[in-house]
């Protein structure tokens, strides 16, 4: 059977793949166990050259493969473009950053000399999104075969064209069985879930996260859920409002919104409310909303009609529940994957929409009276993925900041850390990390060997 992957724009089929039959799986994850000691053997120096092969290739093939992500996905082309340069660009540094991480490190007392290892687990299950759906596969693909992994690769059904075109261009320069696919959708998902792998890397819905743990817990497998989020952003009275609303536009907005670190809740200052409020609509109505391949796109389609009616049917919660549409009410109806960008006021943070993650292009605004309730507003639910804190005053932003329950927290910009930071949700939103020393340890088992000084 053949899987047809659509473009969320036109509706027309943009190619296929064949669907791995569940029975098969088995057979796949025994490949790569068997493929496994060969590459481990090779050495982190000998793995790290091989992989640095495809650096070149990304960004030769950035436009060609990028144009894929865009007809497959729908984001902008210059988005999807970026998004496989991203592959490509540093990729060598990256590399000399993980080969660093898992070297031995030598640890003596005076009694006692001990070399700390950390070796590979064996065969790792990396199961991907398709919102970000060449980017996501690199950030645990990499680390995971870095550290002497083999992989097996189940992308989204909804955008398996990029994700084998990304296991084509890394998988040409590695032995056999060493990253291998798995095409389907949650059937193929759940039988690799199960089978005989030794760690799950995963990144997707808190719900599909909570029983990939549950699965894996039989088995004791390792684990790396990325669960998503429901991002809040905190504008203080001092805040420079063009800026901030700016921000909240971008990162309300950006890929139509299916972004897990969205801004999905915006806390506003009471003093300063209206004035942002107008600054955000002002940006939200210039930006353009069409087919990902059309030059001056901003704003894309959703992924499919499933996704938009679950976002609107969230908004029209929200305004029969009181919030106050400022922007894209008009937009709400019609069939189809396109939604321009939704602005509510007055949004009570009790209502779904405030609660349950959104995914799409809506901002919604409720104001504070002071610091202490917009912490409260920010750390209320069960997402700690990111946050974002706004001020003139950088001591008292910051201060403000680390009292968040977010993994990432940006102050006057996004969340994104410095190189060799880590991506790191805290509550329901991660289970272990990944990016960063820290993050590419995760794919490796800390072993130690001790002999006498």
């Amino acid at each position: 059977m053949s899987l047809s992957s659509l473009n969320p724009a036109t509706g027309e089929v943009v190619g296929e793949v064949q669907i791995t039959p569940v029975s098969a799986i088995p057979g796949v994850v025994a490949a790569a166990r068997a493929a496994q000691p060969g590459w481990r053997a090779l050495g982190l120096e000998e793995r790290a050259r091989r992989l640095g092969r495809a650096g070149p290739v990304f960004l030769a093939r950035a436009e060609e493969l990028g144009e894929l992500l865009t007809r497959e996905m729908g984001k902008p082309l210059r988005e999807g473009v970026g998004e496989v340069r991203s592959c490509g660009s540093g990729l060598d540094e990256e590399l000399a950053e993980m080969v660093a991480a898992l070297q031995p490190e030598l640890l003596q007392d005076g009694r006692t000399r001990t070399t700390l290892h950390r070796d590979p687990f064996g065969v790792c299950a990396a199961i991907t999104p398709w919102n970000f759906p060449i980017s996501m596969p690199h950030w645990m693909v990499l680390p995971a075969l870095l550290a002497g992994n083999t992989v097996v690769l189940k992308p989204s059904e909804e955008t398996p064209l990029i994700a084998q075109a990304y296991v084509d261009v890394l998988g040409a320069h590695l032995p056999k069985d060493v990253l291998q696919v798995v095409h389907g959708a949650d059937a193929q998902g759940k039988a690799l879930v199960s089978s005989d792998v030794d760690m799950i890397a995963f990144t997707g819905s808190r719900d599909a996260g909570r029983h990939i743990l549950a699965a894996a817990a039989d088995g004791l497998k390792r684990v790396v859920l990325e669960l998503g989020g429901k991002d809040p952003l905190v504008v203080l009275d001092d805040a420079d409002v063009a800026k901030a609303a700016k921000f909240a536009a971008a990162n309300s907005f950006r890929n139509a919104g299916q972004v897990c670190v969205s801004t999905e809740r915006i806390f506003v200052a009471d003093r300063i409310r209206e004035d942002f409020e107008a600054a955000l609509v002002t940006v939200a109505k210039s930006m353009a909303v069409g087919d990902g391949m059309t030059e001056g796109t901003q704003v894309g389609p959703m992924i499919n009609a499933r996704q938009r009616a679950h976002v609107v049917g969230q908004v029209r919660d929200a305004i029969a529940g009181g919030a106050k549409p400022l922007l894209g009410a008009d937009g709400l109806d019609g069939d189809g994957t396109f939604l321009a960008p939704v602005v509510l006021s007055d949004v009570d943070p009790d209502l779904d929409i405030m609660v349950r993650e959104t995914f799409g292009p809506v901002a919604c605004v409720t104001s504070f009276s002071d610091d202490d309730e917009a912490v409260a507003l920010a750390n209320r639910g069960v997402y700690g993925l990111g946050a974002v804190v706004f001020g003139g005053d950088l001591d008292r932003a910051a201060e403000v900041a680390r009292r968040l329950d977010a993994g990432m927290i940006g102050v006057n910009r996004g969340v994104g850390g410095a190189r060799g930071a880590p991506w790191v949700g805290a509550k329901q939103s991660g289970y272990g990390f990944h990016s960063g020393p820290e993050g590419h340890r995760q794919f490796t088992q800390v072993r130690i060997l001790s002999t006498p000084a």
